[in-house]
């Protein structure tokens, strides 16, 4: 039941308790203000008697009424008491016809049975349409005929009335079933929110303890693809060396051996740069991204531009790690085999989603070709797939011989704890 249902609530009871009192007072003025209509002196000792009856019988119900609660015989009792003094009353003088009129307002909380909670209100209405015929008793013929028209109006009013009243009940009723219903199931929608909270949580510490295992993997591929390639290359071009003919020759194996060695400790640093994501120590991930992609176009000479998208969330560290994971691992793969003149970068935040979307104008490939490593459990596109895949994520590519590639990864959006 909402707020305004328990107040309405409130002030019928407070109308039930009150309005016999307040119809009786009033009742009991206006008969005053009337006193020619009941010239004799005994009328008038008998009005004065019933209505302090009244007020007694008001009185004692309302001490009674509060360790009841519903329809009850002592509540019947009540109210064809009440109706035989407003009966009473009302023949003495038609201005009593108000207090009569409270067995409109209460007959379902008094009264058992079904019949008799009709049977109330249509006794008030025939008392009421008595008093509006001209007052009891009757005099003329067509007061008869007035009253039985009166009685037939008023029988129907109370039937439409019934009839609106109890649709608004139901209608009450059915809303607090509702209301109830949607209490349980916000109550139900919390709770999996709440495990859904914390199984996210265990998801991202199972994809962090596998992210351990996925670097060391992915340091090993660095390693053998480039520094052990490059120290195997230097150590073939001393080879040389050591059985050159003249100097010349051997300077030129020096020189091979000595670019070697740069391309290696270059390679060597960049691992390591990649290893832990130092630039996610002092900014969010927008501004770690800008700062790779720049000092990647920087030392590539290839021209960069990042856009953010959205409205800007501070996310998790271990999404904006990944998330920056996998930007390094696709501007590297660029790098090494697309020959592109332009790439692009956008971070976007949409909603529970961020995407981040990599797309150059490279020579591009078909997916299909690749090699069986790369795309079942080997490096680049599958370790990003995987890294993607671990908190709840997904990888997508499209590429074409000559048209380029766009990469876009998707994760679902959790923001930074405190």
């Amino acid at each position: 039941m909402t707020l305004s249902d328990r107040d309405i609530e409130r002030r019928w009871q407070a109308i039930r308790a009150r309005g016999p009192y307040v119809l009786l007072a009033v009742a009991t003025l206006l008969a005053l203000a009337t006193a020619e209509l009941t010239p004799a002196a005994g009328e008038r000792v008998t009005a004065g008697a019933l209505v302090a009856a009244g007020f007694g019988l008001q009185l004692w119900w309302g001490r009674a009424s509060r360790t009841r609660t519903g329809p009850s015989t002592a509540g019947t009792v009540y109210y064809a008491v009440r109706w035989a003094l407003g009966f009473a009353l009302t023949w003495l003088n038609p201005f009593f016809a108000f207090y009569a009129a409270a067995g409109y307002f209460d007959a379902e909380e008094l009264m058992r049975g079904r019949r008799l909670r009709w049977a109330g209100p249509f006794a008030c209405a025939v008392t009421v349409s008595g008093s509006q015929a001209g007052g009891l008793p009757f005099h003329r013929p067509v007061q008869w005929a007035v009253f039985a028209g009166l009685v037939m109006v008023n029988s129907v009013l109370l039937v439409v009335v019934g009839h609106l009243t109890a649709q608004q009940e139901e209608r009450s009723r059915a809303r607090a079933e509702t209301i109830a219903e949607l209490e349980r199931t916000n109550t139900a929608l919390h709770q999996a929110l709440a495990e859904n909270a914390a199984l996210h949580s265990q998801l991202l510490v199972q994809a962090r303890e596998a992210g351990v295992a996925d670097e060391r993997r992915r340091l090993a591929a660095e390693i053998h693809d480039t520094i052990a390639q490059g120290l195997t290359g230097i150590i073939a071009q001393l080879q040389v060396v050591a059985s050159a003919p003249d100097l010349a020759t051997a300077r030129t194996h020096l020189d091979r051996a000595s670019a070697l060695a740069r391309h290696s400790l270059g390679e060597a640093r960049r691992s390591v740069h990649n290893l832990a994501p130092v630039a996610l120590e002092h900014d969010g991930l927008p501004q770690a991204l800008k700062g790779t992609v720049a000092e990647w176009s920087e030392r590539t000479g290839t021209r960069a531009d990042f856009t953010v998208t959205g409205t800007t969330e501070h996310l998790h560290d271990e999404l904006s790690a990944t998330l920056l994971r996998i930007a390094q691992e696709a501007l590297s793969n660029t790098a090494r085999h697309a020959a592109a003149t332009r790439v692009g970068v956008t971070l976007t935040f949409l909603g529970d989603e961020v995407i981040l979307d990599i797309r150059d104008d490279g020579r591009g490939f078909d997916p299909e070709t690749l090699p069986e490593r790369s795309r079942s459990g080997g490096f680049g596109l599958a370790g990003m797939r995987a890294r993607a895949e671990r908190i709840a994520g997904c990888l997508a590519v499209e590429s074409e011989p000559g048209r380029g590639t766009a990469l876009s990864a998707r994760v679902p959006l959790v923001r930074h704890e405190p």
